[in-house]
């Protein structure tokens, strides 16, 4: 830390007065002047939050995307169909037996096995066939999106959360004071937190499995020199299925994510696909911590860009990409 400082004195201290801002505008009672410039504190509140729930899921999107595309070079843009197919696969489990924990395995072990399929059929027919893979999945997903059409129609699912997930929480974030002298504070649904705290809890897991065990240092020496590595006598194509079918688990289980807090409709699996692509670009091809600080950005300017910008709140997360390709081109946290 101390190293990145002395290199960059100006952008440190600009980040430090911004992060002291945003913390005060946080836990303080706003005065009336700030009230009518921004509006009222719930509703930046609301959309703090709201970004940062967002940003965990596409977090679970773009750390399976981040995986198959940054560290094995295999360019699945059938990606955001697995996003989908997981989330439909989650919702008729949790309708039929009634528990919605029991919807993420189910996506993720199901939506895993498919993914294992493509990699045997597809990308290790096609390894380093660039052009050819992008074409290939780019068919694979329409022919999903059509079949996912068929099946369960046009119509909007939601997965329907257990009852003591159901409602607000009270947090400790003051939203207002009233005239008597109360405190009134932030209410935000209960779901959310809990999903977003998983999805920090499976990135810290991700980030120890790629770098504190003998499996992600396989993993990293099989990207770097795959010849090499198999020289080692190490199953480099086996661990490779594996991280390929962890790769698209994960994309089951955030399709769960989303159709939990959200819904799941035709054309999330093209949203979801884009999301994706934008975090690993701003974060950093291959980078577990990337693909978080890419999601938390994304998911903050897609939030408060809809609540006061939204005319252009669209075209703020693809100026966030062209400033970061401009000026730092292999992401925030990639390798250079």
């Amino acid at each position: 830390m101390r190293g990145v400082i002395d290199r960059h004195p100006f952008w440190s201290a600009v980040i430090f007065v911004v992060a002291a801002v945003l913390v005060w505008m946080i836990f303080a009672v706003w005065p009336d002047w700030l009230k009518d410039l921004i509006g009222r504190k719930k509703v930046f509140l609301n959309a703090l939050f709201n970004g940062v729930t967002l940003g965990g899921l596409y977090f679970l999107v773009a750390s399976g995307f981040t995986l198959i595309f940054g560290l094995m070079r295999n360019v699945n843009l059938a990606h955001g169909s697995l996003y989908l197919l997981g989330g439909y696969v989650g919702y008729v489990a949790a309708e039929v037996t009634g528990l919605w924990l029991l919807a993420f395995p189910v996506a993720f072990i199901l939506v895993a096995a498919f993914g294992i399929l493509l990699q045997f059929f597809v990308f290790r027919r096609m390894e380093g066939q660039d052009l050819r893979q992008t074409l290939v999945t780019i068919g694979i997903s329409i022919v999903m999106a059509d079949l996912m059409l068929w099946i369960w129609g046009g119509d909007f699912y939601n997965i329907t959360p257990p009852e003591w997930l159901s409602g607000p929480m009270t947090t400790f974030f003051v939203t207002t004071v009233k005239r008597s002298g109360d405190l009134v504070f932030l209410k935000y649904p209960l779901v959310r937190i809990v999903i977003f705290a998983a999805s920090v809890v499976v990135g810290i897991g991700m980030w120890l499995l790629l770098n504190r065990t003998r499996i992600g240092m396989l993993i990293r020496a099989g990207v770097d020199d795959r010849d090499m590595l198999s020289a080692t006598g190490a199953r480099i194509q086996l661990v490779f299925v594996g991280v390929f079918a962890f790769g698209a688990g994960l994309a089951g289980v955030a399709g769960v994510v989303g159709g939990t807090f959200q819904s799941l409709a035709p054309g999330e699996d093209v949203r979801f696909l884009l999301a994706s692509l934008v975090v690993v670009i701003v974060g950093g091809m291959g980078s577990i911590p990337g693909a978080a600080l890419g999601a938390l950005i994304i998911g903050l300017a897609e939030q408060f860009g809809s609540v006061y910008f939204p005319t252009y709140a669209v075209v703020l997360t693809f100026l966030i990409m062209v400033a970061v390709l401009a000026f730092r081109p292999q992401g925030l946290m990639g390798r250079s």
